[in-house]
């Protein structure tokens, strides 16, 4: 894997036990495990270091996709998500708009005025592109 398709991994909130002291009769941990391909060989690992001892599930896996590229307008490789992998009905889907994915759904989003209107502009521009 090169450097930028190295997993990102977090470990959530765990439980179990009653003391530091004691050994627990069950435990829980949450891992969760961000990837920019193909997530089989990381299943396999994690329920391969589970073994007997620990039941694994896979609660949620929003897949790697590669979005289609619009002529003249530049691209990028995000390390985020999208929901456009459940937006199947609605043909081939766009990933563009106005404002930094650095804050996008924080507190700290926001959108000046101007680049609501080039962003208008941008989507007029590629509707006509998309047309012809």
């Amino acid at each position: 894997m090169d450097d930028d398709q190295q997993p990102v991994t977090r470990l959530g909130p765990d439980s179990g036990g009653r003391a530091p002291n004691v050994i627990a009769d069950k435990a829980e941990a949450q891992v969760l495990v961000r990837l920019v391909g193909d997530s089989e060989p990381v299943r396999a690992a994690l329920i391969e270091a589970a073994g007997d001892l620990a039941e694994v599930d896979f609660t949620l896996e929003i897949p790697f996709v590669r979005l289609r590229a619009v002529d003249g307008l530049p691209t990028m490789i995000a390390k985020f998500t999208t929901d456009i992998p459940q937006l199947t009905n609605w043909g081939e889907p766009l990933l563009l708009g106005p404002g930094s994915i650095h804050v996008a759904h924080t507190p700290h989003e926001k959108l000046a005025k101007k680049e609501l209107k080039e962003a208008i502009e941008l989507y007029i521009r590629v509707a006509k592109q998309l047309l012809s």
